[in-house]
């Protein structure tokens, strides 16, 4: 719901839960402390879903498959306005280092040929996250493994070694 509207009301989220606004304000005191604990918890599955991904472990393409897989179930499970999610220190700090094993990892899909090695600094990183949100919106109703595979083939196709 607040992915769709950023400025729910407590009441208007509560109801949608099918919980009294009372009960929200019971576990979350104010509107900030709601959505710091929704972020924290799309935080929680992003860290979970690269770690279950094994980004430094697995082959890069089973990695890759693995992670956008789990992403896709990040992005359906935890819409957020990302710009917002950001806009806190602590959620910044933490999608940074995020940030940071996942690069790592593109990199070493790069040194292992898999990705181009010609492509602007950064470009596969910032296409990459946005691929998965259009598919886990534009097609919510294709599975995530399907929905990671025209992830994976799309990005592959389009930046892939030859």
């Amino acid at each position: 719901m607040l992915a769709a509207d950023p400025g729910a009301s407590i009441a208007a989220i509560a109801a949608e839960a099918g919980v009294d606004r009372r009960t929200v304000y019971r576990r979350f005191p104010s509107r900030e402390e709601l959505l710091a604990a929704i972020y924290a918890a799309r935080l929680d599955a992003v860290e979970q879903a690269i770690a279950d991904a094994r980004l430094r472990e697995a082959p890069v393409t089973v990695a890759l498959h693995r992670y956008v897989e789990n992403i896709i179930e990040v992005n359906r499970t935890w819409p957020v306005d990302l710009a917002r999610m950001l806009a806190d220190e602590e959620s910044r700090r933490r999608r940074d280092a995020s940030v940071a094993e996942v690069d790592a990892f593109l990199q070493r899909a790069t040194g292992e040929g898999l990705l181009r090695s010609d492509l602007p600094q950064g470009w596969v990183a910032a296409l990459l996250p946005e691929i998965m949100r259009l598919v886990a919106r534009q097609v919510p109703d294709l599975a995530a493994g399907p929905a990671a595979d025209l992830v994976v083939d799309t990005l592959l196709r389009g930046i892939g070694s030859p």
